[in-house]
Protein backbone atom coordinates (compact mmCIF):
# COMPACT_ATOMS: atom_id res chain seq x y z
CA UNK A 1 0.00 0.00 0.00
CA UNK A 2 1.50 3.43 -1.14
CA UNK A 3 0.11 7.18 -0.87
CA UNK A 4 -0.03 8.69 -4.33
CA UNK A 5 -1.32 12.40 -4.80
CA UNK A 6 -4.52 12.84 -6.12
CA UNK A 7 -5.31 16.37 -8.35
CA UNK A 8 -9.60 16.72 -8.07
CA UNK A 9 -10.04 19.29 -10.90
CA UNK A 10 -13.19 21.50 -11.60
CA UNK A 11 -15.15 21.47 -14.28
CA UNK A 12 -18.24 22.61 -16.01
CA UNK A 13 -20.43 19.37 -16.91
CA UNK A 14 -20.67 19.98 -20.67
CA UNK A 15 -19.74 18.06 -23.97
CA UNK A 16 -15.78 18.35 -24.27
CA UNK A 17 -14.82 19.68 -20.90
CA UNK A 18 -12.71 15.92 -20.16
CA UNK A 19 -11.41 16.36 -23.87
CA UNK A 20 -10.28 19.43 -22.66
CA UNK A 21 -8.62 18.68 -19.85
CA UNK A 22 -7.19 15.32 -21.30
CA UNK A 23 -5.72 17.32 -24.16
CA UNK A 24 -4.34 19.98 -21.29
CA UNK A 25 -2.57 17.23 -19.58
CA UNK A 26 -1.50 15.49 -22.93
CA UNK A 27 0.13 18.54 -24.45
CA UNK A 28 2.38 18.91 -20.98
CA UNK A 29 3.83 15.25 -21.72
CA UNK A 30 1.37 13.99 -18.29
CA UNK A 31 0.20 10.50 -18.15
CA UNK A 32 -2.62 9.86 -16.34
CA UNK A 33 -2.63 6.39 -14.53
CA UNK A 34 -6.00 6.95 -13.09
CA UNK A 35 -9.61 8.43 -13.49
CA UNK A 36 -12.55 9.18 -12.10
CA UNK A 37 -14.67 11.94 -13.34
CA UNK A 38 -18.52 12.58 -11.23
CA UNK A 39 -20.98 15.12 -11.91
CA UNK A 40 -23.39 16.56 -10.05
CA UNK A 41 -27.37 17.53 -10.81
CA UNK A 42 -26.49 20.41 -11.77
CA UNK A 43 -23.84 22.08 -14.46
CA UNK A 44 -20.65 20.80 -11.68
CA UNK A 45 -18.40 18.11 -11.74
CA UNK A 46 -14.92 17.27 -11.21
CA UNK A 47 -12.51 14.65 -12.23
CA UNK A 48 -10.04 12.77 -9.85
CA UNK A 49 -6.41 11.95 -11.79
CA UNK A 50 -3.38 9.99 -10.63
CA UNK A 51 -1.03 11.36 -12.90
CA UNK A 52 3.45 10.36 -13.79
CA UNK A 53 4.50 13.63 -12.87
CA UNK A 54 2.91 16.06 -10.53
CA UNK A 55 4.20 18.84 -10.88
CA UNK A 56 4.09 19.50 -14.84
CA UNK A 57 0.21 18.64 -14.17
CA UNK A 58 -0.44 21.05 -11.70
CA UNK A 59 1.95 23.88 -13.75
CA UNK A 60 -0.42 22.84 -16.79
CA UNK A 61 -3.88 22.98 -15.01
CA UNK A 62 -2.97 26.26 -13.93
CA UNK A 63 -1.65 27.72 -17.29
CA UNK A 64 -5.47 26.22 -18.78
CA UNK A 65 -7.22 28.20 -15.94
CA UNK A 66 -8.64 25.11 -14.54
CA UNK A 67 -8.87 25.07 -10.80
CA UNK A 68 -7.45 21.76 -8.72
CA UNK A 69 -7.18 20.63 -4.96
CA UNK A 70 -4.57 18.05 -4.37
CA UNK A 71 -5.03 15.64 -1.81
CA UNK A 72 -3.46 11.88 -1.12
CA UNK A 73 -5.12 8.59 -1.70
CA UNK A 74 -3.98 5.16 -0.49
CA UNK A 75 -3.05 2.77 -3.61
CA UNK A 76 -3.55 -0.58 -3.14
CA UNK A 77 -2.79 -3.88 -5.04
CA UNK A 78 -4.95 -6.57 -4.46
CA UNK A 79 -5.10 -9.72 -6.54
CA UNK A 80 -7.54 -10.26 -8.93
CA UNK A 81 -9.93 -12.43 -7.65
CA UNK A 82 -13.20 -12.70 -6.39
CA UNK A 83 -13.89 -11.64 -2.46
CA UNK A 84 -10.94 -9.66 -2.75
CA UNK A 85 -12.45 -6.25 -2.51
CA UNK A 86 -14.74 -7.44 0.17
CA UNK A 87 -11.61 -8.67 2.51
CA UNK A 88 -10.48 -4.98 1.85
CA UNK A 89 -13.44 -2.80 2.99
CA UNK A 90 -14.03 -5.45 5.32
CA UNK A 91 -10.68 -4.17 6.97
CA UNK A 92 -11.16 -1.02 6.81
CA UNK A 93 -14.95 -1.10 8.62
CA UNK A 94 -13.53 -3.31 11.03
CA UNK A 95 -10.92 -0.09 12.05
CA UNK A 96 -13.88 2.13 11.88
CA UNK A 97 -12.45 3.96 8.52
CA UNK A 98 -15.03 5.43 6.43
CA UNK A 99 -14.49 5.38 2.70
CA UNK A 100 -14.80 8.49 0.93
CA UNK A 101 -14.37 7.64 -2.71
CA UNK A 102 -12.80 4.47 -4.39
CA UNK A 103 -11.64 3.49 -7.81
CA UNK A 104 -10.04 0.91 -9.06
CA UNK A 105 -8.31 -0.82 -12.46
CA UNK A 106 -9.03 -5.02 -12.60
CA UNK A 107 -7.28 -5.52 -16.31
CA UNK A 108 -8.85 -8.84 -17.77
CA UNK A 109 -6.57 -11.74 -17.26
CA UNK A 110 -4.31 -9.31 -14.76
CA UNK A 111 -3.15 -11.19 -11.35
CA UNK A 112 -3.26 -8.19 -9.51
CA UNK A 113 -5.84 -4.81 -9.17
CA UNK A 114 -5.07 -1.80 -8.52
CA UNK A 115 -7.43 0.07 -6.03
CA UNK A 116 -6.93 3.99 -5.03
CA UNK A 117 -8.78 5.10 -1.61
CA UNK A 118 -9.44 8.41 -0.10
CA UNK A 119 -10.72 7.94 3.65
CA UNK A 120 -11.65 10.29 6.06
CA UNK A 121 -9.05 8.74 8.13
CA UNK A 122 -5.76 9.58 8.21
CA UNK A 123 -4.68 5.93 9.73
CA UNK A 124 -5.59 4.32 7.03
CA UNK A 125 -2.43 1.28 7.46
CA UNK A 126 -3.58 -2.18 7.54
Amino acid sequence: MAKVKQLTISLENQPGTLAHVARVLADAKVNISALLLSSTAGSQGSAQVVVDDLRKAKKALEQALLPYTEGTVEEIELANKPGALAELTGKLAKKGINIDSAYATMPKGAKKAVVLVATSSAATRL
